[in-house]
């Protein structure tokens, strides 16, 4: 009866909010979206658009959309409105499953669906049933198709041992939910990747870094114990010192050794704000020597990012936590929905700055622009625009899960054939020949440059023989070669990935992935994972990183 009656409360909110959101909020963004309309038609504004060819047997309006200037009133109008209601309705949802069993229950749920695949036959692999419209991946991925799917619904933070200096978490709790509740109690995770919606467990099974991933290493490197069901029906609860094996295995396995079901990850002692220096460059060079001598040195700032606007244009910035603001600085309360999107105000220091920033509002400041992404739905000359920051800034970011479940084809092609998200991992020596092939190859503005330690533990990757710091290099964007109408994606992929195996560095999984079975075999040591895979009997019941992840699978 208690289940009903929060059923019923919760539908009854959500109703009163789509009420809300289409009487009184839609109305705003209806408006808007008409006069930027009629502005692109009078020619009054016009966004540099790059729609889809016609080389595609698709319906007119499918191609029409992929068009900047049709899209960004659309999107305005529409999309924005929309994506409210749908994030009040993951959040109910969410919640819902979150009170509706104990941890221990719905464990057990999941063993028992896995012991009933096996009782069945095990005819097909298994793999989760998320949605892969709920992923912060922008590939679409068709494993799951043929897979026998298991629901994982799991969101819970089950708590915060201040003793232990550990928080143990369920896999479907996202990064914003878990800096809320650790920020609001004076601790954190010492690598909070910044995008609000990625999840604990996409970072583990995946992998993720951070601007401190430099002193910490990647997201996996944090954790210090792993609940996982095996194929089996087995719960197995492990670290490093019990099952050394299953441990380090679990890190960039992709769910091929079992199901995440909780994981214990460090905590520190987080403060107030956040000092952050701005140091903008001139040069490529300069640079490139002064990022290196701050994350080598002997004892680096917690955070350190690099922007590289163009080859003569890049802004350093290095961070350490402070309780108080300083006479040295600004106050910035970045997370303010009238405040600019990071990227562009990062770019407006010409000199050196220091700013105070809430240490929350500092984790997630990309969230709002999507990094730079949401430039290609809402031009920033639009979106972050004083006006528009002031009266909907509000509504920004849409939801990413929201954008890819009424994305259509054309959209889904289009970011195929003409955009780039990749990011790729290699040696910090390497960094001024590999600025040079993304620009070869790629040629797009922003580069999001972020320094990480990869310490040398078994498992999927490792340091190089003579280098243990790495640097990750984001590009999310537009090629130059497009905007000519030259640009062969798979080509410029198949090229950097070749550069980045020759280097001993490492691609992210979460993008196109263009490696055959053997190159991809060469770039990740596969020794430790299929040891592992074959003493759990995952073999023929879980699919490989490879079958999940490249698209020559």
């Amino acid at each position: 009866m208690k289940d009903v009656i929060l059923l019923v409360s919760y539908f009854a909110v959500l109703f009163t909010w789509n009420w809300i959101v289409w009487a009184f909020i839609f109305p705003i963004t209806a408006v808007l979206g008409t006069w930027i309309a009629i502005a692109i038609t009078l020619g009054y504004l016009n966004f540099p658009s790059l729609p889809l060819g016609k080389t595609h047997s698709l319906p007119f309006w499918e191609v029409w959309c992929t068009n900047v200037n049709i899209r960004t009133p659309l999107v305005v109008a529409f999309v924005l409105p929309a994506s409210l209601v749908f994030d009040l309705f993951f959040y109910l949802r969410t919640r819902y499953i979150r009170v509706s069993g104990t941890h221990e229950e719905k464990v057990r749920a999941i063993q028992k669906q896995v012991n009933d695949w096996r009782a069945s036959g095990s005819k097909s692999k298994m793999c989760t049933a998320r949605g892969g419209w709920l992923t912060i991946s922008p590939k679409r991925s068709t494993y799951k198709n043929e897979s026998h799917r298991i629901s994982v619904e799991l969101y819970e933070i089950l708590g915060l041992d201040e003793d232990a200096m550990e928080v143990r978490v369920e896999p479907g709790v996202s990064m914003g939910a878990l800096s809320r509740y650790l920020v609001d109690r004076g601790y954190t995770v010492p690598v909070l990747p910044e995008m609000d919606d990625l999840t604990v467990g996409g970072l583990i099974n995946g992998c993720g870094v951070e601007v401190s991933s430099h002193k910490y290493g990647m997201f996996q490197a944090i954790c210090t114990e792993f609940e996982i069901i095996v194929p089996d029906g087995s719960i197995r609860t492990v670290s490093k010192d019990n099952d050394p094996d299953l441990f380090y295995a679990i890190p960039w396995s992709y769910g091929s050794i079992g199901f995440l079901v909780s994981a214990r990850i460090k905590v520190i002692k987080a403060a107030k704000y956040v000092r952050l220096e701005y140091t903008p460059f001139h040069t490529e060079s300069d640079f490139i020597k002064q990022f290196r001598d701050v994350v080598k040195s002997g004892n680096p700032p917690e955070f350190v990012e690099g922007l590289v606007y163009a080859q003569d244009e890049a802004v350093l910035m290095t961070g350490d936590f402070a309780e108080e603001i300083g006479n040295d600085g600004t106050f910035n309360p970045l997370q303010r929905w009238y405040k600019p999107w990071f990227a562009w105000h990062a770019r407006t220091f010409t000199e050196y700055q220091v700013e105070y920033i809430p240490t929350r509002a500092y984790y997630h400041r990309h969230t709002k622009a999507i990094f730079w992404e949401l430039q290609d739905m809402v031009p920033a000359q639009i979106g972050n625009n004083e006006i528009f920051r002031l009266l909907l800034g509000w509504l920004i970011p849409p939801k990413v899960a929201f954008l890819k479940l009424i994305q259509p084809e054309g959209m889904r092609l289009w970011y195929e054939k003409l955009h780039v998200i990749q990011d790729m991992l290699v040696p910090i020596t390497t960094l001024a020949d590999s600025l040079s092939v993304f620009r070869k190859h790629y040629d797009l503005y922003p580069l999001w440059i972020c320094p990480m330690k990869i310490f040398d533990v078994p498992g999927f990757i490792s340091p190089t023989e003579n280098e243990d710091m790495f640097v990750d290099i984001g590009a999310y964007g537009i090629p130059r070669a497009a905007w000519e109408g030259t640009f062969d994606a798979r080509k410029s992929g198949m090229a950097v990935e070749s550069y980045v195996r020759d280097v001993s560095g490492f691609q992210m999984l979460y993008a196109d992935v263009y490696l055959n079975r053997s190159a991809f075999e060469d770039m990740f040591d596969h020794t430790l994972l299929d040891k592992v895979r074959a003493d759990v009997k995952a073999h023929g019941a879980l699919p490989t990183p490879f079958e999940k992840t490249c698209r020559n699978s």
